[in-house]
């Protein structure tokens, strides 16, 4: 027997792997076109640092005309959730986030470089096993598992590196007859790659984010096929990535150590290295100390977070952005009304330390987002939002919807749009009292700020009612007759009146319009007050100011 006839016999019926060479043939794509990959496992909810990862593959793929795709990576199918590639296609459309290939759903896949799945990919692993064994690359390993287990604790025993490498690796040197003899025998096995390397020696690599770094080289004989046939993660992520003709590998810097591993093997396959992007973890700062972030300590972490909070996912991948390039704040400042797609991002300016997830900032970004958004879409967001979440939002945006997308209007659409609204969970709060079946029948608790005499306060609001109050008058009249009201009442008809001589007036007219702004809405703090009573209309009006008086 010689290793094609072992080949053969491990792998018969598995096509040569120069069938896959040609079935996917090079890209025809322009000069510089990035093709790139998110490759989850589904294993579990998906964490914020695979939308991150995503929202660059995206980014880059797009700005240079290339192709984002979304490959899962199932091989390890004990560890597989119910539903873990629907979760992972979910989240990524709550982030509109739409891989130019890849899988659309659990089974079903678009593009002509699949399947997506690496678990529909068996015999394509196999063929380049094949190819490997043919080339006394790789080889059978019949070693049970307490086999490795009494080998380790002689490892550790004697100090030595734990591993398969060397003088450890029993099943290196085996014969060609007792191999037969052993497979023929039925006994279990499987496929390890014969790794060429020497941890005295050093390879020399240079990371797209990381930089020029430095390894000593695999001696380990790593398994490349299990016994159910199926690859591992190291050499199904070399085939794929080669057969797909992905130009740059986008993951987690957790990888790195394995570089050394993936580069003997696509040399061992004689195939060409793509160029690696290695991402820095979002930290969390803790005790004064830096940690990752962690799906068992932090909400955040998980993408559900960000859909029950209502934070948009416009919002969120801006702020992942903010945290990819230092200079995309610079470019918002610079482009306040631009979509983000406008935006360069450059991955060789990427944080090599983990950037610190900041949720004042994350929110700081939304309000910004949200204020940029037109009263129809805050509507239909919203309202979406709701739909799932909180069904009493609901019914308040379909009690009339023409009056709450007035609601949604007031101060939208100005050159400094106000940013009160951080997530739609917020949005219940910031409008209810702008709906009169709710407002007028609630027990409406007035605090009145600088002038609280109950008796002032009447008076005031009287004087508004009976000798001021015309809905249809201009901004610029209200505004007047506020001041008015302040003059009479001894308080002054400007602020800066009052700052200049305090001693000889009971306040100014910004105490006057704040006891009017709190009997029409309870608050201290609103939009615009007279975009507010523009909207609630005259009868509302009237009704809130003497439910006022009346309190």
């Amino acid at each position: 027997m010689d290793y094609k006839e072992l080949a053969n016999l491990i792998f018969p019926n598995i096509k040569d792997s120069s069938y896959y060479e040609e079935k996917y043939p090079e890209r025809n794509l322009k000069e510089g076109a990035m093709v790139v990959r998110f490759a989850p496992s589904p294993t579990g909810f998906v964490h914020i640092g695979g939308i991150f990862t995503s929202v660059i593959c995206s980014k880059v793929a797009k700005q240079t005309d290339g192709i984002f795709m979304l490959r899962i990576e199932d091989t390890d199918q004990k560890r597989e959730v119910e539903n873990g590639v629907n979760g992972i296609i979910g989240a990524l459309k709550k982030f509109n986030l739409d891989p130019d290939e890849g899988m659309i759903d659990e089974n079903t896949s678009k593009g002509e470089y699949g399947p997506y799945k690496q678990s529909q990919r068996k015999e394509i692993y196999q063929a380049f096993a094949k190819k490997l064994i043919e080339e006394k690359k790789a080889y059978p390993c019949f070693c049970k598992q307490e086999d490795l287990d009494d080998m380790r604790t002689k490892q550790e025993n004697a100090k030595l590196r734990p591993g398969y490498y060397g003088e450890w690796a029993t099943c290196r040197n085996l014969g060609l007859d007792e191999i037969e003899r052993r497979i023929k025998n039925g006994e279990e096995y499987i496929i390890r790659f014969k790794s060429p390397g020497n941890p005295e020696k050093k390879i020399k690599h240079h990371d797209v984010i990381k930089g020029n770094i430095d390894f000593p080289e695999n001696d380990q004989d790593i398994v490349i096929i299990k016994s159910d046939g199926l690859p591992t993660y190291h050499f199904a992520h070399v085939v794929d990535d080669h057969l797909m003709r992905t130009t740059h590998v986008i993951r987690g810097d957790e990888w790195l150590s394995s570089l050394p591993v993936h580069i003997q093997m696509f040399q061992a396959l004689g195939f060409k290295l793509p160029k690696y992007a290695h991402i820095a973890p979002i930290m969390k700062e803790e005790n004064g100390a830096k940690r990752k972030l962690s799906k068992r300590k932090d909400p955040e972490a998980a993408v559900e977070f960000y859909s029950k909070e209502g934070i948009p996912s416009d919002a969120a991948k801006e702020y992942l952005l903010n945290i990819a390039n230092s200079n995309f704040e610079q470019w918002r400042r610079q482009n306040k009304t631009a979509s983000i797609n406008e935006f360069e991002l450059s991955i060789n300016k990427m944080s090599v330390s983990g950037a610190l997830f900041d949720m004042v900032k994350l929110l700081d970004i939304s309000k910004s987002v949200i204020s940029r958004y037109t009263k129809e879409q805050v509507y239909d967001m919203a309202y979406t939002w709701a739909e799932e979440y909180d069904e009493d939002l609901t019914k308040l945006l379909e009690e009339d919807k023409e009056y709450s997308l007035k609601v949604l209007g007031i101060e939208r659409g100005n050159e400094k749009p106000r940013k009160d609204i951080a997530k739609w969970s917020d949005l219940k709060d910031n409008i209810e009292y702008m709906y009169d079946n709710r407002f007028l029948n609630s027990n409406v608790e007035y605090e009145y700020q600088n002038i609280n005499n109950k008796e002032e306060v009447k008076k005031i609001i009287k004087e508004y009612i009976e000798n001021k109050f015309d809905i249809s008058d201009d901004k610029q009249t209200w505004f007047n007759k506020m001041k008015d009201i302040a003059e009479k009442f001894g308080y002054a008809r400007e602020v800066k009146e009052y700052k200049q001589n305090p001693d000889n007036y009971k306040g100014h007219v910004g105490d006057v319009s704040t006891v009017i702004r709190i009997a029409l809405t309870g608050r201290a703090n609103t939009p615009d007050m007279y975009e507010i009573m523009q909207v609630l209309g005259k009868d509302s009006v009237i009704a809130r100011l003497n439910k006022a008086i009346d309190n």
